[in-house]
């Protein structure tokens, strides 16, 4: 037997606002999504387009700097495109949200899809970081000698493209939060 509003206490009005809050935090998790995208799409081409030669070399030596001299900076390149690649995938479904804002599976289907890809960003994110660290300080323990002084330009570059990705990171963890609260409402 099917209950009306009015017999479950409900006026509606109420009905009404929960329908409106939905269709808000659906329209919200879009906007993040876009957020998120362009922060890793930036990224993702600052670190891939990264490189830097100094002025001056020897006959037989040119000193130079690209991102793919460590397989670190390719696996940061490739986190960030792959989770770029999701974001403009799960853009469609998310606008499906806004259209119809009781659909509780694709909330499901964020949540897990949206937490392996902060996983993914995050572990490029992180061990990029180690190495711009390293880039930056140095470690003389190790004979590691810091090259941004030489490299002024490539550390500019790949700090910077840091930054969209940890925004990334942000938004991706926002947004499975608000899945979680629209899936609990």
């Amino acid at each position: 037997m099917k209950t009306n509003p009015i017999e479950l206490g409900l006026s509606k009005n109420s009905t009404s606002s929960t329908h409106k809050r939905k269709r808000g935090v659906s329209i919200l998790d879009s906007f993040l999504r876009i957020i998120a995208f362009i922060g890793t799409l930036a990224s993702g081409i600052l670190m891939g387009t990264t490189k830097e030669t100094l002025p001056f070399s020897t006959q037989f030596f040119r000193f130079r700097a690209e991102f793919d001299d460590l397989p670190t900076f390719t696996f940061f390149v490739v986190a960030n495109v792959v989770v770029c690649g999701y974001l403009l995938l799960s853009l469609p479904l998310s606008i499906f949200n806004i259209v119809r804002s009781n659909a509780k599976n694709s909330r499901i289907i964020f949540i897990i899809f949206d937490t392996v890809m902060v996983t993914l960003l995050t572990g490029g994110a992180a061990a990029a970081a180690a190495i711009v660290y390293l880039a930056h300080k140095g470690n003389t323990r190790a004979n590691w000698f810091a090259i941004c002084q030489q490299f002024n330009s490539f550390c500019e570059r790949i700090s910077g493209s840091l930054i969209g990705s940890f925004v990334g990171i942000a938004v991706l963890i926002l947004l499975i939060f608000l899945s979680a609260v629209a899936i609990s409402r």
